[in-house]
């Protein structure tokens, strides 16, 4: 689940990545899992656990049946005729656009770095041209290097060194986010014989030194086989490595029990963060998955080596602490600023020095106030802050001059919302994304001195990128307790409020992640069919800020999928749509939202789609990305902990004899944030407990993870098969016989 924000915002997109490799064989129903209970008792209460013995993904009995739940469900909507037209109409929505640009980072001297998928790859791709307007020059090609096991490899990081001269990425196996780290002249595009194994997608960048003789990073350690999982993202570090020399010898700068100053405990992630024009380093420490975050301040100095190696008086300062609930932070000169939610529940900017870091005393640069404010970046020129409102996004700039004043960047063409894309230290201006619910977005660089945006030229128009004929609309839908949940609803216009749509509602929920403004091509294919597509922005994201976000959390987080099923009641009651047309759909930590939703209110939906779902809570603890997770939702070692966990596990809930809606869970077996077995438990127990004949279906993809990583084709693959187990079981597609 949660390691960084926006990579798990792209792993929500992502999740209909999945799709199903093996062959499309007849089968007769989904095979039996044995039974074999476990029972554990904790402060008191009983715990059965009926397939505990899935946990061992190693046993040949446990991967044989995942991959006959596979076999068995490929060959279920292999017996829909409509699929293969769905899936063609998405090649063709997602061909639209010829390429599409990503990960863009702008240099001094006008040369622009990005990614680059073209509508007939499969992977992204690393280029660099002179300008926005120059050719693109191929540096990085992860599809022509071969894949262990026939799958693949996707680029997760990149980073340039200052003056241009050297490349460093990060490529991961089928969507593992297990990341070896390589290294290229730029010139020339020969690689360098460093490269450097245990990386992790999803935390802090490798960072270059100034003279771009080598660069801090974190590595996990290395574990011997018969380690528990629960070590595994134990006592990372970061480390300085020198260019051409053994990575394996490199120094620790920043760890636990290093420096006798800097506090960590074991389930800590440490980093270096340097930042062009500032002579401090930051340590970041970030706690598990939570999103405080402890910062310290050390002078670069003139060898640039932090370890204990080259200094032996510690030379950290900390800047804030958890108490001080700063969630992001940029740095400019010897000052940082930093977002902080402390006696500000939406958040406020303040900027403290870090030569004397006094971070109770620091100035108030940007205030609270009805926006939450989102994320920071500096450029050359100004301060860029990302605040929304629900799910629209705006930019704020801010001068460093203290006296001034917040600008709110107007936002180009009439888009509802703009967030920062792009930004470097060294570079004025910014760019900025737009987004709608119902066309596709554009990417614009600011100009501070005209104050003026330009179109970057680097996406292209695509040809279902502004179709007309869709409308959305956004409203507010009293909850259990009378809170008021936002809700987006997007649809073709003139639908009738008769019932008759087949909608399909979405949520997430966690970590206090907002769902914001967004529009992809292929999302034509279910609206033009008259389907309803529709967001509910449930407590446990960060819509309305922090308070917003607790009230989601532990124990509060039945409120979650209370939340959504107050939306699908108020779709239904409005006429939107009727429980025989009504989807549910979450993701990762969303698999909480949409299996309790449903198995608290199994009439209220035809259909549940679970991807890469957290879905046995109780269980997840015990995972190798669980003990990063306990800040998030509770440990069973804690009784209100434990009481939370049980309320929030699918498996717990699922009761003998209910007419559950048609469910397909879908899962990645080189998942590293929810484990593959939390969904074949799951599919076991409600293949076994359901009355209501409906098909539970279990996806498996044997080359992808948590989404992130995954593939076009992939993706593609995977929303046929979603709009056409919905469209089927709302009786819009016939199977056949």
């Amino acid at each position: 689940m949660n390691r960084n924000p926006s990579l798990v915002v792209a792993c929500l997109w992502a999740v209909a990545a999945l799709c199903i490799v093996a062959p499309a064989t007849r089968a007769a129903g989904p095979p039996a899992a044995p039974v074999r209970d476990t029972v554990e008792t904790f402060f008191g209460t009983p715990v059965h656990d009926p397939y505990r013995y899935m946990e061992d993904l190693k046993n040949p009995e446990v991967l044989a049946w995942i991959k006959a739940q596979a076999d068995y469900t490929t060959a279920s909507l292999a017996r829909i005729p409509g699929r293969d037209a769905l899936l063609s109409r998405l090649e063709e929505l997602d061909a639209g656009k010829p390429y599409r640009v990503t990960g863009v980072r702008r240099m001094p001297d006008g040369r622009v770095y990005h990614l680059k998928l073209a509508s007939d790859e499969n992977v992204s791709k690393l280029y660099i041209r002179p300008s926005f307007a120059g050719a693109g020059r191929l540096l990085v090609d992860p599809a022509a290097i071969p894949a262990p096991d026939g799958g693949h490899w996707s680029l997760d990081f990149y980073a340039i060194s200052p003056g241009g001269k050297t490349l460093l990425y990060g490529l991961a196996a089928s969507g593992s986010e297990q990341d070896v780290l390589h290294l290229m002249d730029v010139a020339t595009g020969n690689a360098l014989p460093d490269t450097i194994d245990r990386m992790e997608a999803g935390y802090t960048d490798p960072q270059w030194l100034p003279d771009g003789s080598g660069f801090y990073y974190s590595r996990l350690r290395l574990l011997g086989p018969d380690v528990p999982e629960t070590e595994g993202y134990k006592l990372s570090a970061a480390f300085l490595h020198r260019l051409g020399t053994n990575p394996d010898a490199d120094a620790k700068v920043f760890a636990k029990d290093l420096w006798p100053n800097v506090a960590m405990s074991d389930a800590d992630f440490p980093s270096i963060v340097l930042t062009p024009g500032s002579n401090y380093a930051i340590g970041k420490i970030k706690h598990g998955d939570s999103n405080p975050l402890t910062l310290y301040a050390a002078p670069l100095g003139a060898s640039l080596d932090l370890s204990t190696q080259a200094v032996k008086v510690s030379p950290w300062k900390l800047v804030c602490d958890v108490a001080d609930s700063v969630t992001d932070f940029a740095v400019h000169g010897d000052q940082v600023y930093v977002i902080s939610n402390r006696n500000a529940p939406r958040f406020k900017v303040v900027r403290t020095s870090l030569s004397t870091p006094a971070i109770a005393t620091a100035a108030v640069v940007l205030p609270p106030g009805e926006a939450v404010i989102d994320d920071i970046s500096v450029a050359k020129d100004a301060l860029y802050v990302t605040r929304h409102r629900t799910a629209a996004y705006e930019v704020v700039r801010m001068g460093f001059d203290p006296k001034a004043k917040p600008d709110v960047l107007a936002v180009p063409d009439g888009y509802p919302s703009a967030r920062v894309s792009s930004a470097s230290p060294d570079v004025d201006g910014v760019i900025i994304g737009t987004s709608a619910w119902t066309r596709g977005g554009r990417s614009y660089v600011y100009d501070s001195a005209t104050r003026k945006f330009t179109d970057t030229q680097l996406n292209p128009i695509g040809k279902f990128d502004d179709l007309k004929g869709f409308e959305s609309v956004e409203v507010q839908v009293p909850s259990h307790d009378g809170v008021m949940v936002p809700l987006s609803i997007v649809h073709k216009q003139g639908i009738k409020l008769d019932g008759s749509n087949p909608t399909l509602l979405y949520a997430y929920g966690s970590y206090g992640i907002s769902q914001s403004i967004g529009f992809r091509p292929t999302s034509i294919a279910w609206l033009e069919r008259g389907g309803v597509y529709a967001v509910a922005h449930v407590r446990g994201g960060g819509e309305w800020g922090e308070g917003w976000h607790l009230a989601g959390q532990k124990l509060n987080k039945p409120n979650t999928w209370k939340d959504f099923i107050a939306c699908a009641e108020y779709l239904i009651k409005q006429g939107y749509t009727s429980p025989g047309k009504l989807a549910g759909q979450g993701g990762s930590a969303g698999g909480i939202t949409i299996c309790r939703a449903m198995t608290e209110r199994p009439d209220l939906f035809a259909v549940a789609l679970v991807d890469v779902g957290a879905v046995n809570t109780l269980r997840a603890e015990f995972t190798r990305n669980g003990v990063p997770n306990i800040q998030e939702f509770g440990t069973v070692t804690e009784p209100d902990g434990f009481k939370g966990l049980l309320e929030m596990d699918t498996i717990q809930h699922i009761k003998d004899g209910v007419k559950y809606p048609a469910v397909m869970l879908s899962q990645g077996m080189n998942d590293p944030r929810v484990n593959p077995w939390e969904s074949a438990k799951t599919t076991a127990r409600l293949q076994a407990a359901t009355a209501s004949g409906k098909p539970i279906l279990f996806r498996v993809d044997f080359h992808a993870g948590h989404g992130i990583g995954s593939t076009r084709r992939q993706g593609l693959e995977g929303t046929a098969d979603r709009y056409t187990f919905m469209l089927w079981q709302m009786g819009l597609l016939k199977p056949l016989p």
